[in-house]
């Protein structure tokens, strides 16, 4: 009896030990698996909105969520998408977030009755923002449009950056030249006969040339760039959204002082990767940084104003280099 109730025991054992290998044996594909769709998930961009004063806001967000945070603000005539590439390209060891402002790409597009489109409101919209999604530390990539918001949120909260990217991104009066003549005329009488000019800035031929213009291959540049751009341009009432901004610019440069005020006190590690083509921000605009900031990177690129488009590969690696100083 002894005997058959030991056999018994082992026999039961034999068939737990068989059940336990093959769950492990099925379940490890299944783990391997599940860990790499998490590693996909943790590197993918997704498309997200929040609601931030009413209006829906959207980004995109990329990179492990315990990750070194980059907050990337873009500039005119585009949205978010001009960081597609670079957030594909950086999202395996950063975590980034890329709104779009009220008025462009997929965010909300209230008429100028509705929201007054001014760089300080653009800006307290993104410092919201910021504080929706948690953010405590970041290092802000500025680009065009992104300087004027992104300089009035690290002057707000100098202790938040931790460094600074700056693409074609202007702080100096050095930097403004022949291009912003009628513009300037604008700030100071603004008129319709005054603005008629500044319309052609909204013509697809133009929105094409920002992308193009002190290209090294201008065959090398999507279309699909411009033809999303001049999409979110055309939308009923948009061309009167940029026309407020364009007036709102002349707000910019009387800050500069204080922008400048900060690089010096507060001195962020700043990594400059400027296309000294650019027409509209040209490379004059550039070299003050280094009268300013002792900690800086400093590349002029020969590309346009939309530096990304060509060399974006250049300023990845660049950024992984900068980001990697600073974590040390």
């Amino acid at each position: 009896m002894l005997n058959k109730t030991k056999n018994a025991l082992k026999a039961t054992t034999a068939v737990l030990l068989a059940g336990s290998v093959m769950a492990a044996v099925m379940t490890a594909p299944a783990l391997a698996a599940h860990h790499e769709t998490a590693a996909v998930e943790a590197t993918q961009t997704l498309h997200k909105t929040i609601e931030i004063d009413g209006l829906t806001i959207f980004y995109r967000e990329a990179g492990p969520r315990d990750a070194p945070v980059i907050l990337l603000l873009h500039g005119f005539p585009t949205s978010s998408q001009m960081f597609a590439k670079l957030m594909a390209d950086l999202g395996d060891d950063y975590h980034l977030i890329a709104p779009d402002y009220p008025g462009f790409g997929n965010s909300s597009m209230p008429g100028v009755g509705e929201f007054d489109y001014t760089f300080d409101n653009l800006a307290e919209v993104v410092d919201k923002f910021i504080t929706a999604k948690g953010l405590d530390k970041y290092a802000l990539y500025l680009m065009d449009y992104g300087a004027p918001v992104g300089y009035r949120i690290a002057t707000k909260h100098p202790e938040r950056v931790t460094g600074l990217i700056v693409q074609n991104g202007n702080a100096y009066v050095e930097g403004l030249l022949e291009f912003w003549d009628p513009i300037r005329a604008y700030w100071a009488d603004r008129t319709e006969e005054n603005a008629e000019p500044l319309r052609g800035f909204f013509k697809v031929g133009v929105t094409k040339w920002q992308y193009t213009h002190g290209t090294r291959n201008a065959e090398a540049i999507d279309p699909d760039n411009w033809i999303v751009d001049q999409y979110f341009l055309d939308r009923p009432g948009n061309n009167e959204i940029q026309l407020q901004l364009f007036y709102s610019y002349g707000s910019n440069p009387p800050l500069y002082p204080e922008w400048q005020e900060y690089f010096r006190t507060h001195q962020p590690p700043t990594l400059v990767v400027w296309g000294k083509n650019d027409y509209i921000f040209p490379a004059e605009g550039a070299e003050p940084y280094k009268r300013d900031l002792t900690n800086i990177e400093f590349h002029l690129l020969d590309t346009g104003h939309f530096a990304l488009e060509e060399d974006g590969a250049f300023i990845a690696d660049e950024i992984r280099d900068f980001m990697t100083r600073l974590e040390q």
